[in-house]
């Protein structure tokens, strides 16, 4: 889990900033980075008040202004698929292949809690022999020691988390999980933050198979 966490967020951010359709979405407001002012400001600016929902540090959003790259190495869009993106990337010299999509609806309960953006993202790293391995940023911190879920029709799978990821508990579903998203039309990915709100993420899986098949091409 700790090779999954490093490599994560920095790929996500550099993803997310070069797909042009993930910057004609609308994406959840980023609370954890303030607007810059738009002439220089004399007197110093009132502290904003905290929020419902502390963002975690690592959240694909939180590093808009200046966004770290994987190694160096910025991803390549190899193709948009429905609501899916297939890229490729060579951080440290070591490939990485991955299809990622942003949820088409969220919702937390109690409503309209502030959150970083979630994503949802199925990688390949052929150096480490590492195939479709399923990964979410929810875009908070989860609740420590929590379990979160990820249904696909009527199949559920239960999911372990660390700080604002999130990956498959018991490793041999995995490819079950690949097969159901592969076949599927929506997933469902339920959580609970540090702070007790709970969050639902519908996930469209519309173009997930052949932005699958082009990260399997190009990462074999």
């Amino acid at each position: 889990m700790h090779l999954r966490w490093t490599l994560v967020p920095s790929l996500l951010v550099a993803a997310a900033l070069s797909a042009p359709a993930f910057a004609q979405q609308s994406a959840p407001a980023d609370t954890a980075t303030p607007a810059p002012p738009s002439t220089p400001a004399k007197k110093p600016r009132k502290p904003k008040p905290p929020t419902a929902e502390k963002p975690a540090a690592a959240a694909p959003a939180a590093a808009v202004a200046a966004p770290p790259m994987a190694g160096g190495a910025k991803p390549t869009l190899l193709s948009q698929y429905g609501e899916w993106g297939a890229y490729t990337a060579s951080p440290g010299g070591k490939k990485v292949c991955f299809a990622i999509a942003k949820p088409s609806s969220s919702e937390t309960v109690p409503a309209d809690r502030p959150r970083n953006p979630s994503y949802m993202f199925i990688s390949s790293r052929p150096t480490d022999k590492v195939s479709n391995e399923v990964s979410i940023i929810i875009g908070y911190a989860f609740k420590p020691n929590s379990e979160a879920t990820a249904d696909v029709g009527t199949t559920s799978f239960a999911l372990s988390t660390q700080q604002d990821g999130a990956w498959v508990k018991n490793a041999t579903e995995e490819a079950h999980l690949v097969e159901a998203l592969r076949a599927g039309q929506s997933a469902i990915v339920k959580g609970v933050s540090a702070k007790g709100t709970r969050s639902t993420d519908t996930f469209s899986l519309r173009g997930l198979a052949q932005a699958l098949d082009r990260v399997d091409q190009e990462c074999k």
